[in-house]
């Protein structure tokens, strides 16, 4: 991990999607290297308990069990019950050590490396929870994930209205709520394979007293 205070080298935007967005869209106010910020642990939740709770009961009715990957994850993964391989892949060693519900954990920056380091087909799903608007190359990892997991597995991102708006995408700041599901559902459209259109849900809609808590889901298509 780089926690020097130098700027993150700018990714090459060599994926076609990228098309699909204006220049400048993922560019952030703080442009110094993630490893910095994130590298004080933070041993708190971003959403409140309904919307935590929330995410556990999608991961339910959506069936995310088996051999699961937690992207972008920290000390909590938010399933009621955790499924019997989870690995959390995060930025700060000691959030991941402090998850109960991890098999493995590994330290990894999507944003300076969006390979992920497992074998084609290794995942029965994958989750992104509160964290899909940090990225910076996210076609690449969205594509990622269709080649981790495997054919008819999900993956899921879930978001709400809060971020750490120094290091969230200026694209996202320039959308509402409904944008921002339209953001995340372009990813999909323009990554893959997916076998279904993106799936958009407003779990909690604003007003309800609670965290707002959305969802955009696909599932990874069988190899042509």
């Amino acid at each position: 991990m780089n926690l020097g205070s130098e700027p993150s080298s700018p990714p090459v935007r060599g994926h076609p999607g990228y098309g699909s967005f204006p220049d400048g869209f993922f560019d952030r106010a703080d442009e110094t290297a993630d490893g910095l910020f994130y590298g004080q642990p933070r041993l708190v939740t971003h959403i409140d308990d309904r919307a935590i709770a929330a995410v556990g009961e999608l991961y339910v009715r959506l069936g995310i069990t088996g051999v699961v990957l937690d992207l972008m994850g920290s000390w909590v993964s938010h399933f009621h019950t955790p499924p019997a391989d989870l690995t959390v892949l995060g930025m700060n060693p000691t959030e991941l050590d402090a998850n109960e519900a991890a098999t493995r954990t590994l330290v990894q920056d999507l944003n300076l490396d969006p390979t992920l380091p497992f074998e084609t087909n290794s995942f029965d799903g994958a989750v992104c929870c509160v964290s899909v608007d940090y990225l910076c190359q996210p076609l690449e990892v969205f594509d990622e994930v269709a080649r981790v997991v495997c054919p008819g597995g999900r993956f899921l991102c879930t978001f709400s209205n809060r971020c750490f708006p120094t290091k969230a995408i200026r694209g996202w700041h320039l959308a509402d709520d409904a944008g921002h599901t339209e953001i995340v559902a372009e990813y999909f459209r323009v990554t893959g394979p997916w076998s279904t259109a993106p799936v958009i849900e407003a779990v909690l809609p604003p007003g309800f007293g609670t965290d707002p808590l959305f969802a955009v889901h696909a599932t990874v298509a069988a190899a042509a």
